[in-house]
């Protein structure tokens, strides 16, 4: 049988953004994957949790995550 066509959420940015119950979209921080240990104590503090995207991005990402409305 064959797999019916339609609206796919895309899952690599399902992965990393999450929407609010009051509809923002957050991401984590970038630079926080390696070298963490030239960074300062403050730098990484910085770069812990989310923050919110910006909202010209917000459609697009909004756009690819179809199910999480």
């Amino acid at each position: 049988m064959r797999r019916p066509k339609g609206i796919r959420t895309k899952k690599s940015v399902a992965k990393r953004f999450k929407i609010t119950a009051s509809g923002k979209v957050m991401r984590s921080s970038a630079g926080r994957r390696h070298l963490c240990q030239t960074k300062n104590a403050k730098r990484r503090r910085s770069l812990r949790g989310t923050t919110a995207v910006h909202s010209t991005d917000e459609y697009r990402i909004k756009q690819n995550l179809m199910f999480s409305r």
